[in-house]
C-alpha cells in the first residue's frame, strides 16, 4: 500500500477507544508476567490496594496518601499495557481490510483438465490445481503454470496498477484474495489455507504473531536484574531508619521502589518493537520476525543486483558519435529511421535522443513502402530498407560482418572501432549504425544509474555498510557503472553459486549480509543472508526463501528497510536512556523525603524544594506514571535518525536523552508538586 493510505493518525478515535479497553485485558497477572518490570509494578500496586483497603476501614492516618499511590501505581500499569495496545491496534486496522480481501474465497478445481463446480477456497489442497478466469479472486497463494493475466494486487499492495501474471519465469506467483483482471490462468496451489500469505500478512500485522527478538529479550533480562538488584536496595531501607531510631512507611518503600526501576522503558519496550514491524508494513514490506528488523539494522554489507536496482535496467541512448566524414546529424537521421518500428527501450531511447538533439519528427512511412527489418537473435541487428537503402543497427561485429558482406570487405575507420572500445570499457553498450554498406558511426547506450543512488550509498557508507553490486557483466563494465554508482565493490559474472559464496565469505568474518531477489536461483542466497528481502512479484521459492517481502517488489527498498531497523534500535536505546537517566531524579525526590527527619543533612539534596515528605514521594510516582503515556507517540514513531558515524549518534542520544531524561523529570516533578500543594492533596 502507498504510504499515505496506509499512514494512521496516533490520535485516531478509531484506534484509541478499543486500545483503552484493551488495555485493561492486558492488566490480567497471566498476560503481564511477560513484562518483568510492569509485572512487579503491577505485585505492587495490588499490596499498595490492600493497605489502603485496609487503611480505610480501619481508618489509618495514611488512607488517602495510600489511596492516590495505588490509583496512580494502577494508572503506570494501565498506561504501559496502553501503549502496547495502540500499537497492536494501529496493525488490527489494517487486518481487518485484509481479512475483507480474503472472505468467501471459491475455487474451481480442474480435474483430469476439467473445471469442476466451484467450492470453497478453504477446502484446497497443496499442488492442487484450479482455475481463475477474468473477474474471479485467486483463492490460494500458488504459481501459474499456464496462461498469462493482469491481476489486481491493490488489496495486498494497494498499489492500484495492474501487475502481469504469467506461466514461467519470475512472476509466475500469485497471492489469495488478488483479482485477475483479464484473461484466464490456471493456478497450482503452495500453501494450505491457514498458512496463505494474506494469512501470515494478517497474524504479523496483528502482532499476534510477534515474538520477542534476542536484542528485546536480553534488554528484558536486563531490566528484570536491576528490578532484582533494587528489591534488594529497598530491604535495607528500614535498617537505615531504624539506626536512626525511625522508621519508614510501607507505602513510602513501595513508592520508592517503583521510583527506582526504569518503569519507563519497561512500559514502552513492546510497543517499540510492534512499532518497528507496524513501520515496515507501511513502506509496504513484510517481516517474518522482528529478529529480521533488528538485524537489519546491524546489516554490515549490502548486496543489490545491478539491473532494477542500481541503474534503471533499460539501456538509453546518450550519444551519437560519427564516422569521419559524416555528420553527427546524418548518423541521427539513419538511427532514427532504423529505429521508428522498434519499440525496445532501446530502439525508443534513440528516437527520443534524435528529437532532442536535431528536433527530428517523427515522420510518415506508409508512402515510402519502407520494410522494416525485425531484430533476431541469430542476426542482432534492426532495421529498414527504404528508398534503395539498406539502414541497419545493431551490435558492432553484426554491423561489421554486414558490411563486409555488401561490400566484400571490411573498411571500417579506425575512429569508429575506438569510439566502440571506448564506449564498452566506460559500461556502455555500443551500437553501429550502417547505410548501403558503410559504417555511420557508433550509438552510446548506457544503462542509466538512477538518480539519488550516489548520494544514498554516501550515507549508508556514513553508517559503516558497505555496499556491494551483483551483475553478470563482464569486470571492466562493472567497474565502471560501480565507480558510477558509488558502490564500495562489485561481484562481476556473478552466477547463484558466487552470490552464496560471497554471502558465506562474509559472514564468516562476522558480518551481517542483506540482499534482495526474485527468481528461483536466488532462493539459496535469500535463505543464507541475515536479512533477505524478495520481492512479491517473485517466485514461491523466493518469498519463502527471505525473511522479509516487499510488496512493491522494489529492490531499492532495501535501503528503507535497513533505515527502519536502525530506527527501532536507536528509539530503543534512546528510551531506554531516558527511562535510566530520569529514574535520578526521582531519587532526588523520594530519598530526601523519606529521611529528611531521620538525617536532616539530606535536606541538601532536596534541590526541588518540594514542599513535604508525602507531596515529594506522591510527585515522583505521578510524574513517573504520566510520562509513559507521553513518549507513546515518540515509541510509535520512532526516534529521528541521520546517517552518521556511531560515536555521534551516541553523543547524540547521550545529549538529547540522557540528559533530557535528567532535566525533564526536574521540571516535571516541582510542577507536580506545586500543583498538589495548591490543592491539598499531600
Amino acid at each position: 500500500m502507498s504510504e499515505k493510505a496506509k499512514s494512521a493518525s496516533l490520535f485516531d478515535s478509531a484506534i484509541l477507544r478499543p486500545a483503552a479497553l484493551d488495555a485493561f485485558s492486558k492488566l490480567s497477572p497471566l498476560k503481564m508476567w511477560r513484562n518483568p518490570v510492569m509485572f512487579a509494578t503491577e505485585l505492587v500496586a495490588i499490596y499498595v490496594t490492600i493497605l489502603f483497603a485496609r487503611d480505610l476501614l480501619a481508618g489509618g492516618d495514611e488512607t488517602a496518601f495510600a489511596g492516590q499511590i495505588a490509583l496512580w501505581l494502577w494508572l503506570t500499569v494501565w498506561f504501559a499495557a496502553f501503549a502496547e495496545a495502540v500499537a497492536e491496534g494501529r496493525g488490527k486496522a489494517q487486518a481487518a481490510s485484509l481479512r475483507r480481501a480474503r472472505s468467501e474465497l471459491m475455487a474451481r478445481r480442474l480435474v483430469d483438465g476439467a473445471p469442476q463446480a466451484p467450492t470453497a477456497a478453504s477446502d484446497l489442497k497443496i499442488d492442487e490445481l484450479v482455475e481463475v478466469v477474468a473477474g474471479e479472486l485467486i483463492p490460494a497463494d500458488g504459481e501459474v503454470i499456464e496462461g498469462v493475466a493482469t491481476v489486481d494486487e491493490s488489496a495486498i499492495t494497494g498499489e492500484s496498477a495492474p501487475v502481469i501474471r504469467e506461466a514461467g519465469g519470475d512472476r509466475s506467483a500469485v497471492t489469495a484474495g488478488t483479482r485477475v483482471l483479464s484473461d484466464h490462468i490456471v493456478v497450482r496451489v503452495t500453501a494450505a489455507q491457514g498458512s496463505t500469505f494474506l494469512d501470515r500478512m494478517i497474524a504479523l500485522v496483528e502482532g499476534a504473531a510477534r515474538k520477542k527478538t534476542p536484542n528485546e529479550i536480553a534488554l528484558s533480562v536486563l531490566l528484570a536484574g536491576l528490578s532484582l538488584i533494587f528489591v534488594l536496595a529497598v530491604v535495607t531501607v528500614p535498617a537505615f531508619a531504624s539506626y536512626a531510631n525511625g522508621s519508614v512507611s510501607v507505602i513510602a518503600l513501595a513508592a520508592l521502589f517503583i521510583a527506582l526501576i526504569p518503569t519507563t522503558i519497561g512500559g514502552l519496550l513492546s510497543a517499540i518493537g510492534i512499532a518497528g514491524m507496524d513501520r515496515l508494513v507501511r513502506f509496504n514490506v513484510l517481516a517474518t520476525s522482528g529478529r529480521a528488523v533488528e538485524a537489519a539494522g546491524d546489516v554490515d554489507v549490502l548486496l543489490l543486483d545491478k539491473t532494477g536496482t542500481i541503474t534503471l535496467g533499460d539501456r538509453q541512448a546518450v550519444a551519437f558519435i560519427p564516422a569521419p566524414g559524416i555528420s553527427e546529424r546524418e548518423l541521427a537521421d539513419a538511427a532514427q529511421l532504423a529505429s521508428l518500428s522498434d519499440e525496445t527501450p532501446e530502439g525508443r531511447s534513440i528516437v527520443v535522443l534524435a528529437k532532442e538533439r536535431f528536433d527530428m519528427r517523427g515522420r510518415e512511412m506508409a508512402p515510402t513502402h519502407a520494410k522494416f527489418v525485425p531484430f533476431t537473435a541469430q542476426t542482432r541487428m534492426s532495421g529498414v530498407d527504404i528508398d534503395g537503402m539498406q539502414i541497419r543497427k545493431g551490435a558492432v561485429d553484426s554491423i561489421l560482418q554486414f558490411v563486409a558482406a555488401q561490400n566484400g570487405g571490411s573498411n571500417v575507420p579506425a575512429d569508429v572501432r575506438r569510439a566502440a572500445e571506448a564506449i564498452a570499457r566506460d559500461g556502455g553498450t555500443p551500437l553501429a549504425v550502417a547505410r548501403s554498406g558503410q559504417v555511420l558511426g557508433i550509438v552510446h547506450l548506457k544503462d542509466v544509474v538512477k538518480g539519488g543512488v550516489k548520494e544514498r550509498f554516501a550515507e549508508l557508507r556514513k553508517m559503516g555498510i558497505r555496499t556491494v553490486m551483483i551483475t553478470g557483466d563482464n569486470a571492466l563494465t562493472a567497474a565502471a557503472i560501480a565507480a558510477e554508482a558509488g558502490v564500495d565493490d562489485f561481484l562481476s559474472e556473478a552466477k547463484p553459486e558466487d552470490k552464496l559464496a560471497l554471502i558465506r565469505k562474509e559472514q564468516a568474518e562476522g558480518k551481517l549480509v542483506a540482499m534482495c531477489g526474485d527468481g528461483t536461483n536466488d532462493a539459496p542466497a535469500l535463505a543464507q543472508a541475515d536479512v533477505g528481502v524478495a520481492m512479491q512479484t517473485g517466485t514461491p521459492a523466493a518469498r519463502e526463501a527471505g525473511n522479509m517481502v516487499d510488496l512493491d517488489s522494489d529492490p531499492t527498498k532495501l535501503i528503507e528497510i535497513v533505515s527502519i531497523g536502525k530506527q527501532l534500535l536507536m528509539t530503543r536505546g534512546s528510551l531506554t536512556t531516558f527511562s535510566i537517566a530520569n529514574d535520578v531524579a526521582k531519587y532526588f525526590a523520594i530519598i530526601p523525603a523519606m529521611f529528611a527527619v531521620l538525617y536532616p543533612g539530606l535536606g541538601l539534596l532536596n534541590i526541588m524544594g518540594l514542599s513535604s515528605p508525602q507531596s515529594a514521594i506522591l510527585s515522583a510516582i505521578i510524574f513517573n506514571a504520566i510520562i509513559i503515556p507521553l513518549l507513546i507517540p515518540l515509541a510509535l514513531k520512532g526516534v529521528a535518525w541521520r546517517a552518521a558515524p556511531a560515536g555521534k549518534l551516541l553523543a547524540r542520544n547521550l545529549s538529547i536523552y540522557g540528559l533530557g531524561g535528567l532535566i525533564a523529570p526536574f521540571l516535571g516533578i516541582k510542577a507536580i508538586d506545586v500543583i498538589i500543594s495548591a490543592l491539598n492533596l499531600a
